[in-house]
């Protein structure tokens, strides 16, 4: 509370910055010492985390007002006109210290408390199990088994304590490979496809120069390729952009004999293509500066796939230029396709999508294990990892399997804090803060798909096609909080609605269906009750006569089918039903609906 000078500040007013006639709310803002929050004349509050800003601008004084906009990390942009400088002034400097993270206990998560006792906060804590994950898959089995050789963050600090490792991977192997990878991050199981019998591991890149090798990581990689019964050899995926590889020339002294040492090796062999020298070429750079490359003369039955992810710093330099052009109002349409061009971002999208397929063919098609690596083995390998696995297991695109969507940013829940469950054990995070997934589970209608269709899951994998034209720009993610540039109506509103109205319209039908069917069966008791009878005190000639004679002045069938109210018998439309009935056994008359039929 020492960093917020001023806690409530009146007429104040809210932009619409896509408004064309500047239309704005005017209302109270107030300062807490968790939230910015303001409510407009209607009583509309509009709640803003301190931590979810990432920006504070404070504009130059207008006749109108200190013009101050806050940028957040969840793509919301709010402009506000706060009438006195002074007071905008005093907002601006307490939102620049509280929008500060000192550390991890400041978060909002470990303050924020949904009313649950002890008891409910651990059930919630255990509804995601990464052992039941495992088990899921099938594991352990007679190739992968479960390792407890990290169990106190000895070997990787940044790994779990229990990891997947191929069976005959040993601890001194594990260590070994640890030891040649950049962060001790060696390779290990991220994902087990049961049919194929394939895995997806992940690692970071090795610590290595041209002469350096590491027998243990060789022997690692050779267990994971013989973890894998239908194909023994398998893939390494190195994530990073070629050019950055490339770059490292320009750097080097010693650049003459390090070209010729690899323009010998590649050249000298006569069934490598062009392409694949460059890849070589390019590979072999980055091992020169030890930035890590599996040498392919040491590692057997491997191939590898390069296939360009820039790095995070790029990414976040993308995103920005996305918000810079989304923000931006008055742009013509080619103004604004050429600066979302300019931005990258789309190209970004388009290489971890590429990566992840290319994973999921290798798995589904060829039967092979992958092994996935960028620098650390952080952002671009969980990434590719993680998408792979959701294109691959449907399981993933359920609501329990993709349990995460827009809450990474809440702040109010602390499955996302900590980079690794090391950190997370060291916060207690379980004792201090609740977990999110009873949250999601509680109110799962919002994240249901109204489009799902039961007969897309024969469809397992998922096999999305990356032409340019395929990829839009995401309103509903970048513009979320920009209500003017949305429907009147939820679309995802509409289309869950009349979802409701067909499971009703498909319960009348069954009911009616039903009906109809119980007719159909009291029809048949009734032939069975007469030819009891006929069994019993057979008729003489002369009353079976009579009989059919009174039977034959009912009314046919279609002359007696009654019509709805407006409607004539012609376009009825359940004349339809009179059809099913008409079809009943001989003999039988029914009264109820006015329908008789009778063979004499």
């Amino acid at each position: 509370m020492e960093h917020i000078r001023t806690t409530k500040v009146e007429q104040v007013k809210l932009l619409d910055r896509f408004s064309t006639s500047n239309k704005s709310l005017t209302g109270t803002l107030y300062l807490t010492a968790t939230h910015l929050l303001f409510i407009d004349s209607h009583q509309k509050e509009t709640w803003i985390l301190h931590h979810h800003i990432a920006l504070v601008e404070k504009l130059a004084l207008t006749t109108f007002g200190c013009p101050l906009v806050i940028q957040c990390k969840n793509f919301r942009i709010v402009h506000f006109i706060v009438p006195r400088e002074r007071d905008c002034h005093d907002i601006y400097n307490s939102l620049l210290q509280l929008s500060k993270q000192a550390k991890y206990e400041d978060l909002y998560a470990f303050s924020y408390n949904p009313k649950q006792n002890d008891s409910e906060r651990l059930r919630g804590w255990q509804l995601v199990d990464l052992a039941e994950e495992y088990k899921r898959m099938g594991l352990p089995n007679s190739n992968w088994q479960l390792s407890d050789a990290n169990r106190d963050y000895k070997i990787c600090e940044t790994y779990p304590r229990e990891l997947y490792v191929p069976r005959i991977a040993s601890k001194p192997i594990i260590v070994g490979s640890s030891k040649f990878r950049s962060k001790g991050r060696f390779p290990v199981l991220s994902y087990y496809h049961q049919n194929k019998e394939a895995a997806i591991c992940r690692c970071s890149q090795p610590l290595s120069g041209f002469s350096a090798r590491c027998l243990e990581d060789e022997h690692l990689l050779q267990a994971i390729s013989k973890a894998n019964p239908a194909n023994r050899y398998m893939y390494v995926m190195d994530t990073r952009p070629r050019h950055r590889m490339q770059s490292w020339w320009a750097t080097q002294k010693d650049t003459g004999r390090i070209i010729v040492r690899i323009s010998s090796k590649i050249w000298n062999d006569k069934k490598i293509r062009e392409s694949d020298g460059k890849k070589r070429l390019n590979a072999m750079a980055n091992r020169a500066a030890g930035k890590g490359y599996e040498n392919e003369d040491n590692y057997s039955n491997i191939r590898f796939q390069f296939v360009g992810i820039e790095n995070i710093h790029v990414m976040r330099s993308s995103l920005q230029k996305l918000l810079e052009v989304n923000g931006t109002k008055g742009l013509s349409v080619s103004d604004f396709y050429s600066g979302l061009e300019n931005t990258g971002w789309l190209r970004h999208i388009k290489a971890v999508t590429d990566a992840a397929i290319f994973l999921a063919k290798a798995i589904m098609v060829e039967n092979a294990s992958v092994l996935v690596h960028c620098s650390d083995g952080w952002d671009r390998t969980s990434q590719v990892c993680s998408l792979g696995s959701l294109l691959l297991d449907p399981y993933y695109r359920t609501i329990r399997g993709f349990m995460i969507h827009e809450h990474i940013h809440s702040c109010q829940f602390g499955n996302f804090i900590g980079n690794c469950q090391k950190e997370r054990e060291e916060l207690k995070l379980k004792e201090k803060t609740y977990s999110l997934w009873p949250f999601l589970l509680h109110d799962q209608k919002k994240y249901f798909n109204p489009l799902y269709s039961s007969i897309s899951q024969k469809l397992a994998v998922l096999e999305p096609n990356t032409v340019s034209f395929n990829f839009k720009f995401w309103r509903n993610m970048y513009h979320q909080f920009d209500r003017t540039l949305h429907p009147r109506q939820s679309v995802f509103n509409i289309i869950m609605n009349m979802n409701e109205q067909n499971k009703q319209l498909q319960k009348d039908v069954k009911d009616l269906e039903s009906q109809i069917k119980q007719h159909k069966n009291k029809q048949t008791d009734g032939v069975l009750t007469k030819e009891l009878l006929n069994s019993v005190r057979p008729e003489s000639p002369a009353l079976k006569t009579s009989l059919c004679l009174k039977e034959q002045t009912l009314l046919p069938v279609k002359d007696a089918l009654r019509t709805v109210e407006g409607s004539s018998p012609a376009d009825n439309r359940y004349s339809e039903y009179a059809d099913e009935f008409s079809k009943a056994e001989p003999a039988v008359v029914s009264s109820e609906y006015g329908v008789a039929r009778m063979t004499c």
